[in-house]
C-alpha cells in the first residue's frame, strides 16, 4: 500500500476551502423542500401565464404551498451564505464581501415572493 503524504495548507497555496463546520437546520430535507415550492410556483406561473386569473383557487392554493416552502428554504440558504461570508471575512476580505452580496439577494428574493403571495392571496 503506498503511503500518502499529507500536506497542510501553507504560505505557498491559495486557501480556495473553509470547511462547514456546523449544517444548517433544513440540510436533510432542504432538495426535498425546494422541488415542491420549484413544482408549485411553476404550476402558478404557468396558470397566470395562461390567463388563470390571480383569484382561481389554483392559483391561490400554490401560492399556500409554494411561498412559505420558497421562503423557509432560502432562509436556509442564507443561513449558510452568512456562515459562508463570516468563515471568508478573516481570510479573504473579497471573497467574504462577494457572500455577503448572496445574502442580501436571498432576501431581497424572499421579500419579493412574499409580496407576490400576499397579492395573490388577498385577490
Amino acid at each position: 500500500m503506498p503511503v500518502l503524504d499529507r500536506q497542510g495548507i501553507g504560505g505557498d497555496r491559495p486557501i480556495d476551502r473553509i470547511p462547514e463546520t456546523q449544517p444548517t437546520p433544513l440540510q436533510k430535507h432542504y432538495i426535498n423542500l425546494s422541488a415542491i415550492a420549484l413544482v408549485a410556483g411553476a404550476v402558478a406561473i404557468t396558470g397566470v401565464e395562461t390567463g388563470i386569473p390571480l383569484s382561481s383557487p389554483l392559483i391561490k392554493f400554490c401560492a399556500l404551498i409554494g411561498a412559505p416552502l420558497f421562503v423557509i428554504t432560502t432562509a436556509d440558504a442564507t443561513l449558510w451564505f452568512y456562515r459562508s461570508a463570516r468563515a471568508w471575512l478573516p481570510i479573504d476580505r473579497g471573497r467574504g464581501l462577494f457572500r455577503l452580496t448572496w445574502v442580501f439577494a436571498a432576501l431581497l428574493g424572499i421579500g419579493i415572493v412574499l409580496g407576490f403571495a400576499s397579492m395573490i392571496l388577498s385577490a
